[in-house]
């Protein structure tokens, strides 16, 4: 497993239907070292803080594997690192073999796996393509955020090392396939019980078992 890209960016302006949003999906690869903090990358930025960024959403990694993927999938072979809004562009980590609570050490800094990605409209800006928001959630090939639980530099290049496991917890994708509506109670009640996922995400599926 291994860190291929750091890719960051500043929020910044940009025309959608008629009107001017703030996003900061626009990444761009950076050489390391890189300090990652509580809260974000430096040199990196979120624009609407009610939903991206914070403790437990502070980087989002994409695996490179899927790159060929969408690539195949719309017919273009444009793409660079940071193409997906990702700050981490991975390779080895796979949402169905990656699950919420694992711990990876990557240079300096200790993460744990917090969320899948739901993606927004901005991806959409991002990709030029308004409908491709419906299509990442479909393919199901989100990539997933982490909480920083210990500071430190990263560098392009380094390996990515798993030191906690726990076989008891759920994969990413299983758990971006309940929050839309395709499970069992029994993997709702397992999914509202995983300390280590997002409290939003807890409380979508704590909601449910109550309906």
């Amino acid at each position: 497993m291994k860190l291929i890209s750091i890719n960051i960016g500043r929020p910044r302006p940009v025309p959608h239907e008629g009107r001017v949003v703030s996003t900061g999906i626009f990444k761009e690869p950076v050489a390391g070292p890189v300090l990652l903090r509580r809260l974000n990358l430096d040199g990196d930025g979120q624009a609407d803080l009610r939903v991206h960024g914070g403790t437990d959403k502070a980087v989002y990694a994409y695996p490179f594997e899927h790159y060929a993927f969408w690539e195949a999938e719309l017919g273009r072979k444009d793409f660079a690192h940071g193409q997906f809004g990702e700050n981490f562009t991975i390779t080895g980590w796979l949402e169905d073999a990656v699950c919420i609570g694992d711990e990876f050490q990557i240079g300096a800094a200790r993460v744990q796996v917090t969320q899948p990605r739901t993606p927004c409209f901005k991806l959409g800006i991002r990709m030029g393509d308004d409908q491709f928001v419906a299509r990442f959630a479909a393919a199901n090939r989100t990539g997933f955020y982490l909480r920083v639980l210990q500071e430190g530099r990263v560098s392009a290049g380094d390996a990515i090392e798993r030191v906690v496991h726990d076989a008891g917890s759920m994969s990413v994708r299983d758990v971006f396939r309940l929050r839309h509506g395709h499970g069992t109670r029994v993997e709702y009640e397992h999914a509202a019980c995983l300390q280590a996922l997002s409290p939003s995400w807890r409380a979508v599926f704590e909601k449910r078992l109550k309906e």
